[in-house]
């Protein structure tokens, strides 16, 4: 046999693992180059993988639900024609399969990274129920059905799996049981101190009229955070739980928003500037142009003016469209804008990417960025919608905020966040040139970049470029 390796892809510049979620061939079948293998989630996307080569299916070395590192070995493929299955089949016991939901993706202010937080102390694994007499027990038999992924959260939590209802086939518990059980509250607390014991005859006390303690230990852990090339631990304290508090674990978008904003704290040295750009000539130039764009059914925002201001500073001022590879700066050839996304109720965050945005109109830039957009609150992205970004946007004026000091979105060296754009009173010069006090609509831009190699005096010119395009946006832009 000439047996070829399927690795687990990277799926995303700062994306360290992905879950496999489903198989889509078996043991034996044959399988064309390019045709879907297997389906991953990640941080960010669920996507099919295809193969690699032609040939036949002959190991499968990861099992669905089971999350590893990018670059591990999940299977090995015969490229020998007419290779034969290989001589152990599949087990009779588990001819079903099933097809687990797939993980919510995530996001960030940036793409996330590394591995969730884990407890100060591993819990102590499940023990099996004993056998009885050679006759499989319930426990064992849902021990055995469900995959890795489900043991290992049940295992986190102290859950016995059989006290979980199975919704998937024969029984199976998954994932989305797995989490709801917990949700509901059925764990017991770690915190809680163990009931005391009764004699015959003495009544239980109550647990409803059993007052709480004033405060229960939170739950210190580590964080494991890669940074060039390594990892560092990072202790997240614990914090009091309260009477009345309500405690909810992270989701996975959640837990990987963390990790990125920690790991590019420590990475980039952070610096955001300021300026004050006038929005009077887009205000009513967009007033100008919004029918046209209505016309082919497209909802034309201040968002696209601002894409070209950002594209034009970065033409003029490259080192902003950059990162930093060790002792070296790589000035990207691309502009890719990316741009954040509030989804689940403006809960988590995701940045899809822009491509080639320096090579689109105003209109191809707007159509873009709805498309993107819509895409992220579907949650249909997929790879290549979330790859390869050079410069970040960030609106906080969408929410009134007047501006904002957004973290370097990794592994770039610049991201702007743009305030509200509403009328404030400013001085400004009559017909005459008499100063006078106008009323404008006016916004504040923050730029954070990497003084590593970004210095304050670029960035003000680079700011500057931003607001001269946008305070005299010329006709030929459009």
């Amino acid at each position: 046999m000439s047996k070829v390796d399927v690795i687990m892809p990277q799926m995303g510049e700062s994306i360290a693992e992905g879950t496999l979620t489903r198989w889509l061939k078996e043991i034996g079948e044959t399988v064309a180059r390019d045709e879907d293998l297997f389906e991953i989630s990640t941080d960010k996307v669920d996507a099919d993988i295809p193969s690699p080569v032609a040939g036949t299916l002959v190991e499968i070395l990861v099992e669905e639900g089971a999350t590893v590192e990018v670059n591990t070995v999940v299977a090995r493929i015969d490229t020998e024609a007419g290779a034969a299955a290989p001589s152990e089949p599949k087990p009779a016991a588990d001819p079903v399969v099933e097809t687990p939901e797939p993980a919510p993706p995530v996001a960030a202010e940036a793409e996330a990274v590394a591995a969730p937080v884990a407890p100060a102390e591993p819990p102590a694994p499940v023990a099996p129920a004993a056998s009885t007499g050679g006759i499989e027990s319930r426990e064992e038999r849902i021990q055995g059905k469900s995959t890795p992924l489900v043991r290992k959260i049940a295992s986190e939590h102290g859950v016995n799996l059989a006290d979980v209802a199975g919704s998937g086939i024969a029984g199976r518990v998954t994932r989305d049981d797995i989490l709801a059980h917990i949700e509901t509250g059925a764990v017991a607390s770690p915190a809680a101190p163990a009931a005391a014991p009764t004699t015959p005859g003495t009544p239980a006390p109550a647990p409803a009229t059993v007052a709480a303690p004033a405060a229960t230990p939170g739950q210190p852990g580590t964080m494991q955070v890669p940074i060039h090339g390594t990892t560092l631990d990072i202790r997240i304290p614990s914090v009091p739980i309260r009477e009345g508090d309500t405690v909810e674990e992270m989701s996975r978008v959640r837990l990987r928003t963390m990790e990125h904003m920690l790991m590019s704290r420590r990475i980039s040295a952070h610096v955001t500037s300021v300026n004050e750009v006038d929005f009077e000539h887009v205000v009513r130039l967009r007033k100008k142009l919004k029918p046209k764009f209505a016309e082919q059914g497209v909802k034309l925002t201040y968002g696209p003016f601002i894409m070209k201001a950002v594209i034009e500073a970065l033409r003029e001022y490259p080192i902003v469209n950059a990162s930093v590879d060790g002792t070296r700066v790589v000035y990207r050839r691309d502009i890719n804008l990316g741009i954040a996304v509030a989804v689940a109720d403006g809960k988590e965050l995701i940045v899809p990417v822009l491509k080639n945005a320096d090579q689109l109109s105003l209109m191809g830039l707007t159509t873009g960025a709805n498309d993107l957009a819509e895409k992220a609150r579907t949650k249909t992205l997929d790879f290549a919608d979330i790859e390869g970004g050079t410069f970040t946007i960030t609106n906080v004026g969408v929410f009134g905020n007047q501006f904002g000091m957004p973290i370097i979105n990794q592994p770039q060296v610049a991201i702007l966040g743009t305030g509200v754009i509403e009328k404030r009173p400013v001085v400004v010069q009559d017909t005459m040139r008499n100063d006078v006090v106008g009323i404008r609509h006016m916004s504040y831009f923050g730029l954070s970049y990497d003084h590593r190699v970004v210095d304050g005096a670029i960035a003000a010119f680079w700011l500057n470029k931003v607001k001269d395009v946008l305070e005299n946006f010329p006709e030929d832009m459009i």
